[in-house]
């Protein structure tokens, strides 16, 4: 291999050719006043794909979590959330450090939580201490491994939230991949929040930026929060030119990112049984067990490292990730890679 085969995560995609160019004749103007063209259209294409009244374009998914989360939740009350999911894990210093906010954790196996769960999460505190204001789901759910949700238990929970009078926000940051699984368009899952960001950068392949989406009022007290946290933009158009590509072109491609993951699954699976299930394999995510392999995740990392295929580890387990920077014959390539990882631990098959 002359480079490094990048599994660590679809943050890692590179601008394109048409990016660049779109960047380099940007026409811009300072954000902070609202007087950029170019971020002013991507906010306005943004929202409308997801049938939203207005945008917000800000720097990462988790700026675009926190500021949902801080305008809808109040401080030293809760969010309900699968307990696995991003706000809950790996933002959950940030919402305490910004908002003062906790989280009700819910257990699933693959990020995908009942009706039933959700009404037992939002049923009041009889003694008014527990407060839950938002439900947060996630689609796809990272940690469950790329799962999508089907519209129609996605609706079903929401319509619990409504029932108790909970907004719900949806982390979207692979929102198109699920919409490329399920065969759904977004508007299918974002007609039932009230609130919903996705990433630019990682499956659609900008090189930076969410967008988080709402009602005009959510949006206008969003833009005066993202100025308190010090997200305030001057010539973002720059990078928007990137994003309005990238929501142009990214999700007709992503079903490519899918493909690649389950060949590599397959793969994987053929040299070392039990390691993966295929069949588990939805999107673009591949969560690998390295107890087939002999080794610990971090263990195995390292070894692939070695190889020059780059991987990371998440909840304690090795996870790989496709996205446009990985054709098929680098998923192939990483197969070879992944058995001789296995042969020399002593493990995989014959």
């Amino acid at each position: 291999m002359t480079r490094p085969i990048d599994l660590r995560s679809d943050t890692v995609t590179k601008p394109s050719e048409a990016m660049r160019a779109a960047m380099a004749a940007a026409e811009v103007g300072d954000d902070w006043y609202g007087d950029d063209p170019t971020v002013n259209l991507l906010q306005d294409t943004a929202s409308e794909a997801v049938g939203k009244e207005a945008g917000l374009y800000v720097a990462t998914g988790t700026m675009a979590n926190q500021i949902a989360l801080h305008v809808q939740c109040g401080r030293g009350h809760f969010v309900a959330c699968e307990r696995n999911s991003h706000v809950a894990s790996t933002e959950v210093s940030t919402s305490a450090i910004l908002s003062g906010i906790a989280f009700h954790g819910i257990p699933s196996t693959d990020g995908r939580i009942t009706p039933e769960q959700a009404a037992a999460a939002l049923e009041p505190d009889p003694y008014d201490v527990e407060v839950v204001d938002v439900l947060s789901l996630e689609n796809t759910h990272q940690v469950g491994g790329g799962t999508p949700w089907p519209v129609e238990e996605f609706r079903e929970v929401a319509a619990v939230a409504r029932e108790h009078g909970v907004p719900v926000h949806l982390d979207g940051a692979r929102l198109f991949n699920a919409c490329a699984a399920t065969g759904a368009p977004a508007t299918e899952y974002t007609s039932n929040v009230n609130t919903v960001m996705f990433c630019l950068s990682k499956g659609l392949g900008a090189p930076i930026g969410s967008v988080l989406c709402g009602s005009a009022e959510f949006i206008r007290e969003a833009r005066r929060t993202r100025i308190l946290l010090g997200g305030a933009w001057r010539q973002a158009g720059i990078m928007a030119a990137a994003g309005l590509i990238a929501l142009r072109e990214g999700p007709g491609r992503l079903h490519e990112d899918h493909a690649n993951a389950r060949r590599l699954a397959e793969g994987i699976a053929e040299a070392t049984p039990g390691a993966i299930d295929p069949a588990t394999v939805a999107t673009n995510i591949l969560f690998v067990d390295t107890r087939a392999v002999g080794v610990d995740a971090w263990e195995a990392r390292e070894r692939l490292y070695d190889a020059d295929v780059l991987s990371n580890v998440v909840s304690g387990t090795l996870r790989l990730v496709t996205h446009l920077g990985v054709s098929a014959q680098d998923v192939e390539d990483a197969i070879v890679v992944w058995r001789k990882v296995a042969e020399s631990a002593g493990a995989g098959s014959p």
